[in-house]
């Protein structure tokens, strides 16, 4: 048998080096220009690293956007301020209103599926859904102006002790430390029973019972900015220690603070309800409001428990939702999370 032999003159005429190749020549062994490489983030649709001028905020923002526990939380905090903000509305009766009074006996307090009062009355004749939803509205009313407060003092003392330093920053600090080796809800008995029994003393108190923190975390924030370049190049162009403060070192370090005023909100809110289960929060025994509902339930716990557990309930859920998106918001404003 023959061979197959091949022709000389047919084959073809083999390749030159790579580096005489022409450009055409080269074989591609990648993905067209402008296409993403596969397996890298923008090919999986993870955008996280593909803008690399996205802000510390929007940043922060698009991984909250991804976090089941901060929906969670920011959905409990939206029902909640609606329930608040529409209380007028949504609520059947005022929150001082004694409909039921009727129904109500010395051994019978009317419970959950009572007609014409879903969640039952209390021993007042108070329809007990009306005074959980006029209590949001209190209780959002307290926690709000009470961080504000705490919030805007810590921020003045932080932003003296951290921009001037010296003697100034240990005056402050020191009178800091002894504040805050007083427990919170102590101190805000102690502010409130000295102010008065009165929601505007109540806002007082908690809110200076806060006022330690924020100074403390502020004031470190922007003992870590301090050295950053952004901050060596002002001082290079001369400009003010006042100016650097309050353009480039304040605005740069309210991140951690804005975060534990989220994680405050729930403290407000708990601290709130303990000062009014104590009878420090003012008003009379049927006004709508968690923590004296708690105080008027204590004595029928046994023949109506639900007129603790609900208005309990209710707090619990609402520091929850305030706790869960300020853990997702540190989480998200970590330099170690931002890295993964």
């Amino acid at each position: 048998m023959s061979a197959n032999i091949p022709d000389p003159n047919q084959l073809p005429e083999p390749l030159p080096p790579a580096g005489d190749r022409p450009i055409d020549a080269v074989v591609m062994t990648g993905p067209p220009a402008g296409e993403p490489e596969p397996g890298t983030a923008a090919d999986k649709g993870d955008t996280r690293h593909a803008d690399r001028g996205t802000s510390l905020w929007g940043e922060a923002f698009q991984r909250l956007r991804r976090s089941p526990i901060a929906i969670v939380g920011a959905v409990i905090i939206l029902l909640f301020v609606l329930v608040a903000l529409l209380a007028p509305w949504l609520a059947p009766y005022g929150g001082e209103d004694t409909p039921g009074m009727s129904l109500v006996t010395p051994t019978d307090i009317p419970g959950i599926g009572t007609p014409g009062y879903p969640l039952g009355l209390d021993n007042f004749g108070g329809d007990v859904l009306s005074k959980l939803i006029w209590g949001a509205r209190s209780s959002l009313l307290v926690g709000v102006i009470s961080t504000c407060i705490g919030l805007l003092g810590g921020m003045v003392l932080g932003a003296l002790a951290g921009g001037f330093g010296g003697w100034v920053d240990t005056v402050i600090m020191r009178v800091v430390d002894i504040l805050l080796s007083v427990p919170n809800l102590l101190m805000a008995v102690s502010i409130a029973a000295i102010a008065g029994q009165t929601p505007f003393a109540v806002m007082i108190a908690i809110g200076a019972a806060q006022i330690p923190v924020f100074a403390r975390l502020l004031r470190s924030s922007m003992l870590q900015q301090r050295g950053a370049d952004y901050i060596l190049a002002a001082q290079t162009l001369g400009l003010s220690r006042s100016k650097i403060t309050m353009s480039h070192l304040l605005p740069n370090s309210t991140g951690p603070v804005i975060v534990q005023a989220t994680l405050a909100l729930a403290t407000a809110v708990i601290d709130a309800a303990a000062l009014s289960f104590l009878g420090l929060g003012g008003g009379v025994p049927q006004t709508a409001e968690w923590g004296r509902m708690l105080t008027v339930a204590q004595n029928f716990l046994s023949s109506a428990p639900q007129l603790a557990f609900l208005p309990g309930i209710c707090i619990a859920i609402t520091a929850l939702g305030f706790t869960l998106l300020g853990e997702s918001l540190r989480e998200a404003l970590d330099p170690k999370a931002r890295k993964r």
